[in-house]
């Protein structure tokens, strides 16, 4: 199970620090064009010859364009939340071993997979499939 999950979490890293660089990329280049149109439609307001409405409407259009590349800045410089679950027992804990319901071997717990939230093992003596369930204490 280790190997497993450790497989599945190295390439998930992978693909999210891919994918971050990738949003990073894609947003300064964005940031970038934004910062350049925005800074040549307020430029343009100081043209002569132009109507009021048409030197606010320039203004209006810059301004949304500035706004718009600092929240994009923004979203690419975040820091991702880490979320920490931690739980207490009320008692002492104690492994038991994992055996198969229909020939009673022993199961190597590293060999436990986890679907859907639930836990599967297979026997490799019978080659039975079950789920591991645990049993109440009292």
């Amino acid at each position: 199970m280790s190997r497993d999950l450790g497989a599945k979490l190295n390439s998930w890293t992978l693909e999210q620090v891919s994918f971050m660089e990738l949003k990073t990329v894609l947003g300064s280049i964005a940031i970038a064009v934004l910062l350049f149109f925005g800074i040549i439609f307020a430029w343009s307001t100081g043209a002569q010859g132009m109507d009021q409405s048409d030197v606010i409407r320039r203004l209006i259009i810059a301004v949304m364009m500035f706004v718009l590349a600092f929240l994009i800045a923004f979203y690419i410089t975040r820091k991702p939340k880490t979320i920490v679950q931690q739980f207490e027992v009320s008692g002492q804990m104690k492994a038991v071993t994992i055996k198969c319901p229909n020939c009673s071997g022993s199961i190597d717990p590293n060999t436990i997979k986890i679907v859907d939230g639930v836990p599967y093992a297979t026997c490799p003596y019978c080659g039975n499939h079950f789920q591991v369930t645990e049993e109440p204490k009292w």
